[in-house]
C-alpha cells in the first residue's frame, strides 16, 4: 500500500437543492422538483422533459429520497423554468414551504390506503408549518404498507407499520410511537417540534439518529419497529404497481423521460429507479436498465467532474468500464470525493477520487473511510480490475 495524502475536504452545504432555491453544480444549476406523492402524470413528465431540454442540459436525475433533478440549468432561464414548472402545478409557494415537504412515500401506495392519506395530510401540514425551522436535509418517510421497503432510505421521522399496526418512530430508534392514519401526520409535526426542543439542531444542522445516538426517544415511543431483515433489494422487473425500471446511475436523457410518459403515470422512488403504474412491460429506451442482472446495477456513481465541482476525477466511464468485475452480490461505489452522496451507507467496494485520475481503494467502508490502497490509476483499475477485490 502506498502512502496515503490526506485530501481537503470536500465542502459541506448542509441543504440540498430545490426548485426556487437551486444549487450551482459544474454544469449549470441543479434544480430538484419535489413531485407531489413522488408521482407525475404523463403530461407533467412530457413538461419536464421539455422544459430540461429548453432551459438545461437535457439530462435528468432521481435522487436517493426520490426527486427528480434538472441538471444544467442555466442562470438566465431559471426564471422561465419556475414559470413552467408552475403551469405543471410542481412548484411551491415559497422556498421555505419546498423545503419543508421533504417527503419520501412508498412508490407502492394505492388511493386511498394508509400511505397515500397519510402522505397527504402530512404535505398539507409541513406546508402550513411556517413556524418550523428544520434542518435543510430533515426529512420524512411514509412507509405503510405490509413490510418496509424505506428502512434504508434517509429519513428523520419514519411512518411505518409495525407489528401491532402504525407507528411513528424517530430515525435510529427501536420504538415509536402508536398512530392512526388520521393522528399520523400531526404526530410527526409534534416529533419534529422535540428534535428542535431537544437541541437535535442547535447550530442549524443535525439530524435524527444523531439525537437518538445521544438520548432516549420521547417515554410514549414504546410501539415494536418493523422487522428490518423483511427488507430486500429493489430490483427491475414487474410490480403489483407497475413496471420498474432502472437508470444508469439515477440519470436518463429527457427524451427518455418524454418517452416513458406515453406508457403511464410515473412513480419516482428512493432507488434510482421509477416505477411506470400499470404496466409490465417496456420497450428498450436510451439511459433504462430493464434486466435484474445487468451489470451497472451493482455499481454507484455520483456525477463526478466536471459536472460537481467537488469532484477529483471523472466517475461513470469508471463505473461502466468496471461494472461486470464486480462479483454478484457486491456493490461498489465510485465517489468523487469523500462526501459518498450517491451512496453515503457503507459498500463492498469503494473508490474515491483523491486527485485528477487517482483514487482511493475502500472495502467495506463508506467513501470517507480508511483505504486499504491509495493512488490507484483509472486505467490501472480497468487493466486489472481484480485490485477490487484481489486478497478479501
Amino acid at each position: 500500500m502506498t502512502g496515503h495524502a490526506a485530501s481537503p475536504p470536500p465542502k459541506v452545504y448542509g441543504w440540498c437543492p430545490g426548485a426556487l432555491r437551486p444549487m450551482m453544480s459544474g454544469d449549470g444549476l441543479v434544480v430538484r422538483v419535489r413531485a407531489p406523492l413522488g408521482r407525475l402524470t404523463p403530461e407533467q413528465a412530457r413538461g419536464l422533459a421539455e422544459l430540461s431540454q429548453r432551459h438545461g442540459s437535457g439530462l435528468v436525475d432521481i435522487s436517493a429520497r426520490a426527486n427528480l433533478q434538472l441538471r444544467g440549468i442555466r442562470e438566465d432561464a431559471h426564471r422561465a423554468l419556475i414559470a413552467g414548472l408552475r403551469d405543471l402545478d410542481l412548484v411551491d409557494e415559497d422556498a421555505e414551504a419546498e423545503a419543508r415537504r421533504n417527503i419520501t412515500l412508498t412508490p407502492f401506495w394505492r388511493a386511498g390506503d394508509d400511505s397515500h392519506k397519510i402522505a397527504q395530510d402530512l404535505a398539507a401540514a409541513l406546508t402550513q408549518a411556517r413556524d418550523l425551522k428544520l434542518p435543510g436535509k430533515f426529512g420524512f418517510a411514509v412507509d405503510c404498507g405490509a413490510a418496509p421497503v424505506l428502512t434504508d432510505t434517509a429519513a428523520d421521522i419514519r411512518i411505518e407499520r409495525g407489528p401491532d399496526g402504525l407507528i411513528l418512530r424517530a430515525d435510529g430508534a427501536d420504538t415509536g410511537l402508536p398512530v392512526t392514519a388520521e393522528t399520523a401526520a400531526g404526530e410527526a409535526l409534534t416529533l419534529a417540534r422535540w428534535f428542535l426542543d431537544q437541541g437535535g439542531a442547535s447550530e442549524g444542522r443535525g439530524r435524527m439518529h444523531q439525537l437518538i445516538a445521544r438520548r432516549t426517544p420521547p417515554t410514549v415511543h414504546v410501539a415494536a419497529a418493523p422487522d428490518a431483515t423483511q427488507i430486500s433489494p429493489q430490483r427491475p422487473g414487474a410490480t403489483t404497481s407497475g413496471l420498474l425500471v432502472a437508470l444508469e446511475f439515477g440519470q436518463m436523457p429527457a427524451r427518455a423521460l418524454a418517452a416513458l410518459a406515453d406508457h403511464g403515470a410515473l412513480r419516482l422512488t428512493p432507488w434510482r429507479m421509477l416505477l411506470v403504474e400499470d404496466i409490465s412491460s417496456l420497450p428498450p429506451l436510451p439511459g433504462l436498465i430493464l434486466d435484474a442482472t445487468d451489470p451497472r446495477l451493482r455499481v454507484s456513481a455520483c456525477t463526478g467532474a466536471p459536472g460537481c465541482p467537488q469532484a477529483r476525477a471523472v466517475t461513470r466511464d469508471l463505473a461502466r468500464d468496471l461494472a461486470a468485475a464486480v462479483p454478484v452480490g457486491q456493490h461498489l461505489h465510485i465517489s468523487g470525493c469523500a462526501k459518498g452522496c450517491a451512496h453515503p451507507r457503507p459498500a463492498d467496494l469503494v473508490l474515491t477520487a483523491t486527485n485528477t485520475d487517482r483514487f482511493d481503494l475502500i472495502r467495506n467502508g463508506t467513501a470517507a473511510d480508511h483505504p486499504l490502497n491509495t493512488s490507484l490509476s483509472a486505467d490501472a483499475l480497468r487493466a486489472a480490475p481484480e485490485l477490487l477485490t484481489e486478497g478479501s
